[in-house]
């Protein structure tokens, strides 16, 4: 049977690989919503190419210029143009649509993902921020509705995968893998001029600004801990990392009597994008040329460093601290990486500025309701924002 599937961030990079993936699997899935932010000509092209019921822009200022190019593209078809999160909401949870892809940026579609899996919708986790903000809300609502969530970042695609080969009391630990970005060797002496560019230029994937600078601040892997602790339910002391600059490993999984369970592949993030959106199916990818070269290859592993890698600690004990501390970090990291590219701070006090944030900010207790969420996620980026303005331009 056609699924009517929701693509939140259809401009994104995950947003389109989702779209060629889609192509490659006729019959099964109906594009019934798309959502995006200000990329009015791409949008348009999607729009025209898949037909949905509904288009939705990041703001209200969007929607007209969408409807002149749809126009001047000769799209005639019924089309509902609706803006904002309440777009977003009424995309993700139309009656048309059995699956959600959360691909939006930051906590961009935090309200929509909620909503949908509230609204019985299957998910498709490509956003990390959702579950480190609100990852109690998220999977106590996709618990009471029986809502399946399967992530699309390749490292917890790796891990749903290898969890396949046991039962949840039989793990001991689960190692997520880091490349360890491009600064995986520069002196810790030359942080302090390290620039956008340098940052941006990643070792192995191409991804978008602010992933690009977490991987070099090891910050995604911060984030991905969190993110494996409430997909998984496994206690923060046995979720670990490992520096494995090749990504062929994209995860492991070791269990009690020592075996450990390793997803290997490409660096292609179609490939879990097609798992999330088949599951349980494995089915063979259209491209032939994404199959792993076993034969010249080496798989390296080592432990990070702490001193390097500062982030990765903060992470922890904002875990660690749980209720709505992971917000406060995720909120201060996206403000501190946006002000490192727009060279209002120097990449060395991207985590100090985390830290200065946490330690000003203690919201105690869980998360009750979303709305707890999004208080917490704007009072940390107006403390970071102030401190980012107290601090000299570097």
């Amino acid at each position: 049977m056609t699924q009517g599937l929701c693509i939140l961030g259809s401009t994104g990079s995950i947003g389109q690989n989702c779209l060629r993936v889609v192509e490659g699997l006729a019959g099964r899935f109906r594009i019934s919503a798309l959502a995006a932010g200000k990329n009015i000509d791409l949008l348009a092209a999607q729009v025209v190419k898949h037909r949905p019921g509904i288009a939705v822009v990041g703001a209200a200022e969007h929607q007209e210029p969408l409807r002149a190019r749809l126009q001047s593209l000769g799209y005639k078809l019924p089309l509902r143009i609706a803006a904002g999160v309440e777009g977003q909401v009424e995309a993700a949870t139309s009656a048309g649509v059995n699956l959600v892809v959360s691909a939006a940026h930051g906590t961009t579609g935090l309200v929509a993902t909620y909503e949908a899996v509230r609204a019985g919708k299957r998910l498709g986790l490509a956003n990390k921020e959702t579950l480190v903000a609100a990852g109690e809300l998220v999977m106590g609502a996709a618990a009471r509705q029986r809502v399946p969530v399967i992530p699309i970042d390749s490292e917890h695609s790796a891990l749903h995968q290898c969890l396949r080969a046991g039962l949840p009391a039989e793990v001991r630990r689960l190692l997520l893998t880091a490349s360890g970005g491009p600064f995986l060797r520069t002196p810790r002496r030359l942080f302090d001029s390290i620039t956008p560019e340098q940052a941006l230029q990643h070792p192995v994937w191409r991804m978008g600004g602010r992933i690009t600078i977490d991987s070099a601040t090891l910050m995604n892997k911060g984030l991905e801990m969190i993110e494996a602790h409430w997909l998984f339910g496994v206690p923060p002391t046995q979720i670990e990392v490992l520096i494995h600059p090749e990504s062929i490993i994209h995860s492991m999984v070791e269990f009690r009597d020592g075996v450990v369970m390793a997803q290997l592949g490409v660096p292609d993030m179609r490939v879990p994008i097609q798992y999330a959106l088949t599951y349980p199916e494995r089915l063979a990818l259209t491209d032939g040329g994404l199959r792993l070269e076993l034969v010249a290859g080496r798989l390296r592993f080592g432990k990070p460093d702490a001193r390097r890698f500062p982030s990765l600690g903060l992470a922890r004990e904002a875990l660690s601290k749980g209720g709505l501390m992971p917000c406060v970090l995720n909120a201060a990291d996206e403000v501190a990486v946006e002000a490192f590219l727009g060279q209002r701070l120097r990449f060395s006090a991207i985590p100090r500025l985390i830290e200065e944030v946490m330690q000003q900010l203690s919201p105690s207790g869980p998360a009750r309701r979303l709305e707890d969420v999004l208080e917490a996620d704007r009072e940390a980026r107006n403390l970071a924002r102030r401190l980012v303005a107290a601090i000299a331009p570097c």
